[in-house]
């Protein structure tokens, strides 16, 4: 079966769609690569997402997520606090990376952020999630905390930086890499050529 990888940020709107997409296909065998924007933002000289801190950018995005969100059947409601802190949602997906449970985790979490205006940075958010699915949320929280996981979270930005990903979402089909939600379709036809 084909493969892609899937890098993204559980803050980020245009990974919301991507998520959500990637999530209830079938076609493909799909490679979450949870990370952080920020660091990757930071070393460009931005303490913040660019549609904060360009105004036309962020009064453009917010009114083109309905219309993307309509476009695929997906829920939307913009949240009232963005970007949330997704951190704590991403080292719980780090521990999931290859569990079966990983997909409904993030469109879950994605879910929670960008249709319920959740704050994903909870941890009583999370264990709803993981709770809603499952799973063990004390056990799963705890390990998401513990020091290697952290550290495994800043080795995932270090990697991002040398595959040279500037945003999100980002995926890979072997070395090609694609860059937004309007380049998924490419990425899955390249995919399955």
């Amino acid at each position: 079966m084909s493969e892609i990888t899937c890098w993204f940020d559980f803050a980020s709107n245009y990974s919301y769609l991507s998520v959500l997409r990637l999530a209830r296909q079938q076609d493909v065998i799909v490679h979450w690569k949870p990370f952080l924007l920020g660091p990757i933002f930071k070393e460009q000289g931005w303490d913040n997402s660019p549609f904060v801190l360009q105004k036309d950018k962020g009064d453009y995005v917010w009114k083109d997520m309905p219309r993307e969100c309509a476009k695929y059947g997906l829920p939307w409601r913009q949240p009232s606090a963005f970007p949330r802190r997704s951190i704590l949602a991403a080292r719980v997906a780090l521990l999931g990376e290859h569990q079966p449970w990983i997909a409904e985790f993030c469109a879950r979490v994605m879910l929670a952020n960008f249709e319920h205006d959740e704050d994903i940075g909870n941890q009583a958010c999370i264990a709803a999630i993981l709770t809603s699915i499952g799973l063990d949320a004390e056990a799963l929280l705890a390990a998401a905390q513990s020091p290697d996981n952290k550290a495994r979270l800043h080795a995932r930005s270090d990697e991002a930086r040398a595959l040279h990903i500037f945003g999100a979402p980002t995926f890979f089909v072997g070395p090609e890499m694609y860059w937004g939600n309007d380049r998924l379709s490419d990425a899955l036809a390249y995919a399955t050529r």
